[in-house]
């Protein structure tokens, strides 16, 4: 072991080079979110409309201030803020507003939600008013997959209603497009796609209804036996329950697929084209002017 100094050349990454190089490498859809991500936890940015001007250092305004007042901003002179700050009190893109003004928003094509989906048959059923009202609550609380997310008790007890009524909604939405929609759990959801297929009285019927929570212990033979009949019919039988979706309104109401949206953005301007960034939907962002003031006061600002 020794002591001793040695030279060498080493090439690091400042934090500051690695943050560009990051969001360089970003789309415009991601750029727009990481800003927004970094106004809601940096209080010293803040997003403006339109570009204001700012204040210059060396305005009049400033030249006119007390003796004391030059010493200091002399002494704060010193650091500097600017970069600590980073480049300039704005992060200012060449906006594009102008550019669209004359053209239209494309919005994607709308698409009907479960839920509306729901109510539109609701909607064409021969419910009354109150009936309507229990259903429109059932159809709220009916998630994604189309699985009813509260029990029957529930919903009696938060609308204080009539139990039968409750329990003929319930019926009646289970009958909706898409089959099996409705349902408490799977076995409910299998064997109403079961019965809307017109299959109540078939052998698949029976295994869901008798053996669902079973198929994974107990194979075609083993059913075969418990029912006294072929392999053949027990296997037709399971072909069916494959066939049911044990999730009926998953992947057929989502949301409509947003449009792709460029990052740049060409334009033939006369005989040349022109290239400029897709930079509409991008936050203009400044420095906070107060929190600016207070940096550039130091010593003299409050503790808070």
């Amino acid at each position: 072991m020794k002591l001793g100094l040695k030279l060498s050349l080493r090439q690091t990454l400042a934090p500051q080079l690695i943050q560009s190089l990051k969001m360089l490498q970003m789309p415009i859809l991601k750029l727009e979110q990481t800003l927004r991500l970094e106004m809601s936890q940096n209080p010293l940015l803040e997003e403006v409309e339109a570009l204001e001007e700012i204040t210059d250092l060396t305005s009049p305004e400033r030249a006119e201030a007390p003796p004391e007042e030059k010493q200091k901003e002399r002494d704060m002179d010193k650091i500097d803020w600017e970069a600590y700050l980073g480049e300039g009190n704005e992060y200012n893109y060449r906006g594009t507003r102008e550019r669209e003004e004359d053209k239209g928003d494309f919005y994607p094509a709308t698409q009907a939600s479960l839920s509306d989906h729901l109510l539109e048959q609701l909607g064409f059923s021969k419910a009354t008013e109150e009936e309507i009202l229990i259903g429109d609550y059932i159809i709220g609380n009916i998630d994604e997959n189309g699985y009813l997310t509260c029990s029957l008790e529930e919903i009696i007890s938060n609308l204080k209603c009539d139990p039968d009524k409750a329990k003929k909604i319930l019926e009646l939405i289970q009958t909706f497009d898409p089959p099996g929609v409705g349902a408490r759990d799977l076995k409910e959801s299998l064997l109403i796609q079961l019965r809307q297929k017109g299959l109540e009285d078939t052998l698949a019927y029976k295994i869901v209804f008798e053996h669902l929570q079973e198929l994974d212990k107990k194979g075609p033979t083993q059913l075969a036996k418990t029912y006294g009949t072929s392999l053949e019919r027990v296997q037709e039988a399971m072909d069916t329950i494959r066939s049911l979706s044990p999730n009926p309104a998953l992947g057929k109401f989502s949301t409509a697929a947003l449009p792709v949206i460029p990052d740049l953005i060409v334009e033939k301007v006369g005989d040349e084209f022109v290239v400029y960034h897709n930079d509409r939907t991008i936050p203009r962002l400044r420095i906070n002017p107060t929190y600016r003031d207070l940096i550039r006061k130091g010593n003299n600002s409050p503790a808070e």
